[in-house]
């Protein structure tokens, strides 16, 4: 646990590349009116959406949230 607590306090000092894919997440929340006659999927009435960091970027955004010195390379779409 020591080295895990050294790692993360050398965070500030440390400069990082994080490599991947830059996803923005989608939630949706509702409650299922029935099932569409096209295709056996849920009709939803959508209460609430949110978008959120996902992937590569969710991990920047971590990696700034504990002091590093980040920088995103990364795909979109």
């Amino acid at each position: 646990m020591n080295s895990l607590r050294q790692a993360v306090a050398g965070f500030p000092r440390a400069r990082i590349l994080v490599i991947g894919d830059i996803i923005v997440d989608h939630f949706i929340w509702g409650s299922v009116s029935r099932i569409s006659p096209e295709a056996p999927v849920p009709v939803v009435n959508v209460t609430r959406e949110n978008l959120l960091l996902g992937g590569a970027a969710n991990v920047l955004h971590n990696l700034y949230a504990m002091g590093a010195q980040a920088t995103l390379c990364g795909t979109v779409g």
